[in-house]
């Protein structure tokens, strides 16, 4: 039996380790962040029955200095009598609790405890330590620079410095526009990163800088700074919007006025001089940033070039260009070959001639206004309402031309035509020829036709 116990509690202790359990006996953290003034507790869980075994055991300080602070068994506690207003321990859950931390009690402790389990004469000792720190919440940092007036690029330098007055164990970070700044060749960081350094500065050193502030407890961030440096000029060149443009040459119409901008990136903006340039030397024609030339008063290609001066970097660039003047007809009006109908507008007219042709072709096909003519042009005069013609009247009155019209099957009449009435052998009575004809006529399905 005993060996089929031993066996059993073997197996158990290999299942409790495959299934990951945890088999310590006791489990403390390993570092209590704490703030000054304030209380801190230390917890402990143990992994047994506190009540089914015995145990003694102490709770000690061991760094920076060694002190004793209880000593603890099943049934009873001895505190330190110097640091009982100090330190509360539960014996029921072997933890300790600080009542009010200061700086001396920032340090290492340790809790070593000895166990014997029922039926075993063996002692199992644990020993935990756990770290304490006492911080104390940061104030928000404020930004000093070394130099407060504008930096010119590569040749000044600056450095800027995070100071904050309350707070303990703050770490250190620097910004630029929300961004982390990296150590480089031209960003150095003091020890602690207290101060960053930038030798020299240089145009993407511009921005707005803040410092980050860090401890256990706490963290804050400054205001920002603006960092403004002169650089330039960089990138110039020589543009207008008139005039056709290849390269460094530009061709514009006879007697068409036209002006140049000299351009850079620089700061504070440049100051830039416009220059002629011939054979015999150069000539300084006008200072500012746009060029007016009027084309009547050059006879052949010119050479001209901008001038750009930073008078705080004392740096300088130029740009050359050469003007020709020609006849570049009527569409020239338009710069940089550039239509003189924008796209849009073409899109639009095209769209509006589509529409009025789908129109006409409704139309046309709708209405057939060249049968809506004919109608027109052979339709009789109205009659007048309410005058009835019964045939008998005066032939006189019905003088005119008529056209008559058979319906197959609809009557059997005899038929009058101008053939017939030419071949009358008389004349002389005007008014009972007319009649006669009129009365061949049919009166009712003709109306019916007409209309």
């Amino acid at each position: 039996m005993e060996s089929f116990g031993i066996a059993v509690s073997l197996l158990l202790c290999v299942m409790i380790q495959m299934s990951g359990a945890n088999t310590e006996l006791i489990s403390v953290p390993l570092v209590m962040h704490g703030t000054k003034g304030k209380s801190l507790h230390i917890p402990v869980e143990t992994h047994f029955g506190m009540n089914q075994v015995e145990f003694q055991g102490t709770w000690s300080q061991i760094s920076p200095k060694e002190n004793h602070l209880v000593t603890f068994e099943n049934s009873k506690a001895i505190p330190n009598l110097q640091l009982k207003d100090t330190l509360i321990f539960n014996l029921t859950s072997i933890s300790l609790t600080f009542k009010q931390l200061d700086e001396a009690a920032e340090g290492e402790y340790q809790l070593q405890i000895n166990i014997i389990f029922p039926g075993q004469d063996k002692l199992e000792s644990v020993i935990k330590t756990v770290s304490i720190t006492v911080n104390v919440p940061l104030s928000t940092p404020v930004m000093k620079k070394s130099s407060e007036g504008t930096l010119v690029e590569d040749q000044d330098n600056v450095t800027l410095t995070c100071i904050v007055e309350n707070g303990a164990k703050a770490k250190y970070q620097w910004l630029k526009n929300g961004k982390m700044v990296s150590l480089s060749e031209r960003h150095i960081f003091s020890q602690n990163n207290t101060t960053l350094f930038i030798n020299p500065v240089k145009k993407e050193d511009i921005g707005m800088y803040s410092c980050a502030v860090a401890n256990p407890i706490s963290h804050a961030r400054s205001k920002v700074m603006e960092l403004s440096v002169f650089y330039g000029p960089y990138n110039l060149e020589v543009n207008s919007d008139q005039g056709l443009r290849i390269g460094e040459v530009f061709t514009v119409n006879q007697g068409e006025l036209i002006f140049f901008d000299c351009l850079a990136d620089s700061n504070p903006p440049n100051t830039c001089v416009w220059i002629s340039r011939t054979d015999n030397g150069t000539e300084v024609l006008m200072t500012g940033p746009r060029f007016e030339v009027p084309p009547h008063k050059l006879a052949q290609p010119t050479k001209f070039l901008c001038r750009a001066f930073n008078n705080m970097t004392k740096k300088q660039d130029e740009a050359h260009f050469t003007l020709v003047v020609a006849n570049l007809g009527k569409g020239s009006e338009k710069l940089q070959g550039e239509s003189a109908v924008s796209p849009l507008a073409a899109i639009t007219i095209s769209s509006l001639l589509i529409i009025l042709c789908m129109l006409f072709v409704l139309f046309r096909k709708t209405c057939h206004p060249k049968r809506v003519l004919m109608k027109i042009y052979n339709r009789p005069m109205p009659e007048q309402k309410g005058l009835h013609r019964s045939g008998h009247e005066d032939a006189t009155e019905d003088f005119g031309i008529y056209e008559f019209v058979s319906i197959p099957g609809k009557m059997e009449s005899n038929h009058a035509s101008c053939r017939s009435l030419a071949r009358l052998d008389s004349v002389k009575d005007l008014h009972t020829t007319i009649y006669d004809v009129i009365r061949h006529v049919p009166e009712t399905p003709t109306l019916s036709l007409l209309k």
